[in-house]
């Protein structure tokens, strides 16, 4: 907590505050999917609404942040289509497809192994070395998971294996963005290339579901509806808002150690509003998970 100590008081709390409710907001994503797929729609509907209501707000964003900035070259409009197809367009479309077939505590804890996968891409992509402790810490991370997993497929039947793949498959998709987007930050900002790639994204995903369905697969039941709202503006947009605003204030390491609150959120909500099982398993795995994530992100 030194980090927090050289800053204001005000600042450090309120950064930490913002934090706190950035990651709780994330987590709730996959809470309102569960809850829109026993109205019997799907992935692709779901994060095509989700991605409707949403872009009018990162459209906002972008020409917000955009403001007394050089204009948009070719090259980072293409820069931008291209990670907002990689890190939000494929991870959402991947994760919400797994979330069909395991439960949102195990999507969860799948999705906090990201900053493993950065450390290990970065290996093969910079050329970074990691040591042999930050490699025995995403060890256990995985020890975790595959824990919570073993016991999910032995009780739920082999389509867990299905879920859980298409999850980690949106996990390295969004850690290949998070390394690949440093350049283009640099260049036009983090909060503008969030609207920017967050836009493309929408609109990827809207492309997806006009190839697949009929328009009129958009006609879903009210409570769909609403909670697509409470996805798009709370989960979604907000959620970026706020862990924008909470990186300002108390910095990356010190709002990716706070995030760890967001498994233990959704763990709470799913066993409180869906009705999934609280298992030794499961609280066994979190630990690991959070554990070994935490000591090699620390580490790094």
């Amino acid at each position: 907590m030194s980090f927090v100590t050289s800053l204001p008081r005000r600042t450090a709390w309120t950064g930490i505050a913002l934090a706190v409710a950035g990651a709780m907001a994330f987590s709730g994503k996959a809470i309102l999917a569960k809850l829109m797929y026993r109205h019997g729609v799907d992935a692709v509907t779901v994060v095509a609404w989700r991605m409707l209501m949403s872009l009018p707000l990162f459209a906002l964003m972008a020409i917000w942040a955009g403001r007394g900035k050089p204009p948009l070259t070719r090259q980072d409009v293409i820069a931008s289509a291209g990670l907002g197809f990689c890190g939000y367009y494929a991870s959402s479309m991947l994760d919400f497809y797994g979330l069909m077939y395991i439960s949102a505590s195990l999507e969860r804890l799948i999705l906090y192994l990201g900053p493993t996968l950065v450390m290990g891409l970065s290996v093969v992509w910079f050329k970074r070395p990691v040591r042999r402790r930050q490699w025995a810490a995403a060890a256990l991370s995985y020890t975790g998971a595959m824990a919570v997993f073993g016991h999910e497929l032995g009780h739920q039947g082999p389509q867990v294996a299905l879920g859980a793949a298409l999850v980690f498959a949106s996990a390295v998709t969004y850690a290949i963005y998070q390394l690949a987007c440093g350049e283009v930050v640099k260049r036009l900002g983090s909060l503008r290339l969030t609207g920017l790639a967050s836009s493309a994204a929408c609109v990827w995903c809207l492309l997806h579901f006009v190839l697949v369905k009929p328009l009129g697969a958009l006609v879903v039941p009210t409570p769909v509806l609403a909670l697509s709202a409470l996805n798009a503006v709370a989960c979604t947009v907000v959620a970026v808002l706020l862990v924008m605003m909470a990186i300002e204030r108390i910095g990356p390491t010190l709002n990716a150690q706070i995030s760890m609150i967001g498994p233990i959120s959704t763990i709470g909500l799913g066993v409180w509003v869906l009705d999934e099982p609280f298992t030794p398993w499961l609280l066994l795995g979190t630990a690991l998970v959070l554990t070994g994530v935490t000591l090699a992100t620390r580490w790094r």
